[in-house]
C-alpha cells in the first residue's frame, strides 16, 4: 500500500521555491506515478492545511559526463502546491 511519504519526497527549498512562499505556493519533489489528487491529499495529511491548487512538470534527466563516458540523470517530477487563504506551512 502506498502512502502519503512514498508520493511526498521533500519540500524543494531553493532560491526559487523561497520566492513562492509569500503568495502561498510550495514546490515539492514527488514521486513519478503520482496523480494531482494524490499528491493533494497527501499534503493535507501530512501538513495539516488546505490545498486549493495542484500544478505538476516533469523534470528532464540531465546529461552527465564522467570521464569519457556519457550517462544521464534520472527524471524526476516536481509539483507546485497553492495553499487556501490562511493555511502556511512552517518550513523551519
Amino acid at each position: 500500500m502506498i502512502t502519503c511519504f512514498d508520493i511526498i519526497n521533500t519540500l524543494l527549498r531553493t532560491e526559487k521555491g523561497a520566492m513562492f512562499e509569500p503568495g502561498r505556493q510550495y514546490l515539492f519533489k514527488v514521486a513519478r506515478d503520482a496523480n494531482k489528487i494524490e499528491i493533494k491529499k497527501a499534503v493535507e495529511e501530512i501538513y495539516k492545511v488546505k490545498v486549493q491548487s495542484v500544478n505538476t512538470s516533469v523534470v528532464p534527466g540531465k546529461l552527465k559526463k564522467v570521464r569519457h563516458i556519457q550517462g544521464r540523470t534520472s527524471p524526476w517530477k516536481k509539483a507546485m502546491v497553492t495553499l487556501k487563504e490562511g493555511s502556511k506551512i512552517d518550513v523551519t
